[in-house]
């Protein structure tokens, strides 16, 4: 399997000779990808490049330095061991214009005993290692910083640009798919990359419910959701607008101004307990620390700032009733929440 997709902000191209592994990444580009064999001879080249190769031999150590437990660096290059117990050896070359990862299914006795038992985390974790993190580390290096939060357009694109902020399980995924039922563009489910200005969405298949008519029949996923393909994905979008969310209490939901501050502190936080970035931490210093580019740790908190100061932001009080993103949005609310 040889494909190329946008994700991050970043153009990646994926080689897979290993059947099942490509069988995986294919459910994870969500139909969002093109064969490399499409692209024109003048085109400028991915930034991230991914090889998984058919073979169980691990690699080589010897005349490399001792990064920490598994890890091992020489300069520019880090080697790490069943990476975020994915069960996946990598090679990580930095020292280019593109990020070269070759990558090798090794996974322990015991660690492909449970990816039989928790195929569907396997999956994930395999998803991770090989589409999302190394193109969220790499964007890092261009200034970006992850973010845990949905960024969506309210209805068809040319009004409304809505970042949405909140810890998982609030109900993010709820609205934009809601929206997209009305015409909208999202850039993605639940996690971003952004400069304090424009966001890039990370490509992964939508969660829906189970038989949700937005088409919820894919992959079983955890809280009785399904994966679904998108009706229509941006890669880009610039958010005119931070939405907050919480639980609200009413029959109704509520919608009132909210501090910078308060709204800066949501996105930080909710981005530092989303599961789905919970290994990525480590991932990330890990292949600072070892190749020698870029800090070890993203700019989450500056950017977050940089998006809630310069942008209007709300709080949104969630009902048990959900609507639509329009129908939380108060009439004239571009003066009524302007700084």
């Amino acid at each position: 399997m040889r494909a190329v997709v946008q994700t991050a902000g970043e153009r990646t191209e994926v080689a897979c000779a290993h059947r099942w592994l490509g069988r995986v990444l294919e459910e994870g580009m969500a139909g969002h990808c093109a064969p490399r064999e499409s692209l024109g001879p003048d085109d400028p080249g991915p930034g991230v490049r991914v090889t998984v190769e058919d073979t169980g031999t691990a690699f080589g150590t010897t005349g490399w330095e001792v990064l920490t437990r598994d890890a091992w660096r020489r300069p520019g290059q880090v080697m790490v061991r069943d990476a975020c117990s994915s069960g996946l050896d990598l090679l990580v070359d930095a020292t280019g214009p593109t990020l070269d990862i070759v990558a090798r299914w090794r996974p322990p006795v015991t660690g492909r005993a449970a990816s039989v038992v928790l195929r569907a985390r396997a999956r994930l974790l395999i998803r991770a290692v090989l589409l999302q993190y190394p193109a969220l580390w790499w964007s890092q290096q261009r200034g970006r910083a992850p973010l845990h939060a949905s960024v969506c357009t309210v209805g068809p694109a040319g009004g409304r640009t809505v970042l949405i902020a909140g810890p998982g399980g609030i109900g993010k995924s709820t609205l934009v798919n809601a929206e997209l039922a009305h015409g909208a563009r999202a850039t993605s489910d639940n996690l971003c990359v952004s400069d304090g200005r424009a966001t890039w969405g990370l490509l992964e298949p939508r969660r829906v419910p189970a038989g949700d008519p937005g088409g919820g029949h894919g992959r079983r996923m955890p809280h009785g959701r399904r994966e679904a393909p998108w009706p229509d994905r941006a890669d880009e979008l610039t958010p005119d607008l931070v939405l907050v969310l919480r639980r609200g209490t009413g029959e109704a939901a509520t919608t009132t101004a909210c501090p910078p501050e308060k709204a800066a502190r949501s996105l930080i936080a909710g981005t530092y307990m989303a599961g789905e970035l919970r290994r990525y931490w480590a991932f990330a210093a890990t292949l600072a620390l070892g190749t020698g580019r870029g800090g070890p740790h993203p700019a989450v908190e500056r950017v977050a700032r940089t998006l809630t100061t310069n942008l209007p932001c709300l709080e949104v009080g969630l009902s048990e009733r959900r609507g639509t993103l329009g129908s939380l949005l108060p009439a004239g609310m571009g003066a009524e929440v302007s700084r």
